[in-house]
């Protein structure tokens, strides 16, 4: 680790899901940590662990070197730019590593550089368990001289990190990265449903899928639970359906025809109309129910 990121002080909004972990191995690895949230109780276990709470976006940059953001959408990102805004300044780096589309994220790179401070987008590849064991990745794109300044900040949560290019292009590769994903699971859900139809066991089927190619940590992960009809949140489902969305979206900007990634995004829209908006994207599978 850089003997220099010893003095940064860091500053992190967000304490939901992703964002708790990611502060508490920052603690962990001893640097001192400010952090806000809206909801200002959802920062008690980043507190409790020596955290210091501010009391504004703007508090908790005024008080920090470099701030991370983690929340929920872009609608939210923006939100917490506008407010973190009035304490950044030159010298300050930004660092947003929320999923959002290419359009919000050069939004915010010029609302943050426009104070004079840097910015940076690192949106991450993992969800819940890798980011309590601070093994994350990060997609990063924007101001290099940031990220060359908080790789080590990065290397504390994360087992990975990239630098991709100008502001967007970060943003554009985490939306490939969970439109893949998220077309995976549906697959997966439609492999389980098919087989028990069938009249077949469906952990003989995940112990096949194990010794094959097609074997993936994500199935050995959420199929036990998907059988069980038990989805405990890693990644929210309505997250994935977001970031589905988003993809399509990025699709069609650049004219390239996602049938399959559509298809899936159908399925996330009818679970999210069953009822299972903040369980486990692995909930999809109960849009197959009738």
């Amino acid at each position: 680790m850089a003997s220099s990121s010893e003095t940064i002080r860091v500053g992190f909004i967000g304490a939901g899901i992703m964002g708790v972990p990611m502060a508490k191995n920052l603690l962990k690895a001893g640097h001192g940590v400010t952090i806000w949230n809206r909801t200002a109780s959802a920062c008690d276990p980043v507190v409790a662990e020596g955290a210091t709470l501010a009391a504004s976006a703007a508090e908790a940059c005024e008080k920090s070197d470099v701030i991370f953001v983690m929340v929920s959408d872009p609608a939210a990102a923006l939100a917490c730019a506008e407010a973190a805004a009035p304490g950044l300044s030159a010298g300050k780096g930004y660092v947003d590593v929320s999923t959002v589309d290419a359009a919000t994220s050069t939004e915010i790179a010029a609302l943050v550089r426009g104070t004079g401070a840097m910015f940076l987008e690192a949106p991450v590849s993992g969800s819940k368990a890798p980011a309590e064991q601070g093994a994350l990745i990060f997609l990063a794109a924007g101001d290099r001289q940031l990220y060359d300044r908080v790789a080590p900040h990065l290397e504390v949560m994360g087992k990975a990190h990239f630098f991709l290019g100008d502001v967007g292009a970060g943003a554009n590769m985490k939306l490939v990265v969970n439109s893949v994903m998220g077309s995976m699971m549906a697959s997966f859900a439609e492999g389980l449903t098919l087989t028990e139809k069938a009249g077949l066991d469906r952990e003989t089927l995940l112990e096949v899928i194990s010794l094959g190619a097609i074997n993936t940590p994500m199935y050995a992960l959420k199929g036990p639970n998907m059988i069980k009809g038990a989805f405990p949140p890693a990644f929210p489902l309505k997250h994935q359906q977001k970031d589905m969305r988003l993809a399509l979206e990025l699709g069609e900007k650049l004219d390239v025809t996602m049938p399959v990634a559509n298809a899936a995004n159908e399925m996330y829209k009818v679970a999210q109309g069953k009822g299972k908006d903040d369980d486990d994207f692995s909930a999809v599978i109960v849009a197959l129910e009738k």
